[in-house]
């Protein structure tokens, strides 16, 4: 239980969903509500394809390019640290690319925006993936990596049920209290990834033969 809840929390702060709510409000205020259910259901989806692409292949990207498991914790510590700073600042979107104006003409003219931008740049980045490969190398038991799974599928549904609430949710909270969430949100991200680097850092030390 205790790690389904810390690979769920990890996954929920690090893709944010909450960052990506006035995103997606921006892109289908001219939906109808079955239509933005829609895009939120394939959002969901193709995020969850690309997190179980990214846990069960861990281990053969890794060893494709001869990348170290403290290598990469280090990697994805500094991508999922600077993704908190970008949260915790309030550039999230332009962290992402997506203040770029050729970026904005591209999305805005998509029929389909559940793939792009939002699945991809928006929740499963590279932070959320290198935590995958990552969780991929410390938990090999199948209990472990059944928890996993259910926690990535929990993780699928939130961001189900957040999108398809995103109006409700700008309206509720409005833009000052999303951003207030996303900056606690974004605390937390940098000491994720802070911690990745260095429980990696002390492994690197305590196996260096003085």
């Amino acid at each position: 239980m205790e790690l389904f809840l810390v690979a769920f929390g990890a996954l929920f702060s690090i893709m944010n969903p909450l960052g990506t709510v006035p995103v997606f409000v921006a892109l289908t205020q001219e939906h109808t509500k079955k239509e933005r259910a829609l895009t939120a259901f394939w959002t969901a989806i193709d995020v969850l394809v690309i997190l179980m692409l990214s846990f069960f292949a861990g281990k053969y990207i890794l060893s494709f390019f001869g990348i170290s498991l403290n290598a990469l914790k280090i990697a994805g510590g500094m991508i999922i640290t600077s993704s908190g700073f970008a949260l915790l600042t309030g550039k999230f979107r332009e962290h992402k690319g997506m203040k770029r104006q050729k970026v904005q003409d591209d999305i805005h003219s998509r029929e389909g925006i559940s793939l792009t931008p939002l699945a991809i740049p928006m929740l499963a980045g590279p932070g959320t993936i290198s935590l995958l490969i990552t969780y991929n190398q410390e938990f090999v038991l199948t209990s472990q990596i059944l928890t996993i799974v259910g926690s990535i599928l929990l993780a699928a549904v939130a961001i189900y049920i957040i999108l398809k609430s995103a109006h409700f949710i700008v309206k509720f909270l409005g833009a000052s209290g999303i951003n207030a969430l996303s900056r606690i949100i974004g605390f937390i991200v940098i000491a994720i990834g802070v911690e990745y680097i260095i429980s990696s850092v002390v492994d690197i030390l305590t196996n260096i033969d003085f």
